[in-house]
């Protein structure tokens, strides 16, 4: 399916402003969040949809955990939460939130702006056995766990899958 030109150039002006904007110290600890980031041009079944999600959200969370320092008995559980959002993350409901792109440029510019903020998102292929003809396809990403302050500059313009 073709891109839908419109909304690439909203978006990569979106993310081009967002790239300006700069990433807020202060945590909202109830606003620790992973976000997904679906291909909706590709048309998947939702049996894959959710397959694809899936192996974004344990990807991301798997390279969260190994990042964690080593345990230190003298911190405090609270002040470890909030130096590690994936921590509150991981103890406090796990929030996901799942929003699309039209095309696998504009998967690759949130994938690159993120990066860019210092943000850290599995981006997925799949190999295309059951699906795309054959062809290894990026099917979507997931975040680590931040603030909703470091993550909706950049995914806070895509729209609710």
């Amino acid at each position: 399916m073709p891109d839908h030109p419109q909304e690439n150039t909203d978006l990569d002006s979106a993310l081009e402003a967002a790239a300006e904007e700069p990433i807020e110290e202060e945590q909202a600890e109830k606003d620790i969040k992973m976000m997904i980031v679906m291909r909706r041009d590709l048309r998947m079944r939702k049996g894959k949809i959710a397959a694809q999600a899936g192996h974004a959200c344990v990807q991301a969370t798997l390279d969260a955990l190994s990042c964690l320092p080593e345990d230190n008995p003298q911190e405090e559980q609270e002040d470890i939460e909030k130096r590690f959002p994936f921590l509150f993350w991981l103890n406090h409901g796990q929030k996901k939130v799942c929003v699309y792109v039209d095309g696998e440029d504009a998967l690759l510019n949130v994938y690159r702006s993120l990066e860019a903020r210092g943000i850290h998102a599995a981006l997925i292929q799949d190999a295309g056995h059951t699906e795309f003809h054959g062809e290894p396809t990026l099917t979507c990403l997931a975040t680590e766990p931040r603030a909703a302050a470091d993550l909706d500059p950049v995914t806070g313009v895509l729209p609710l899958y």
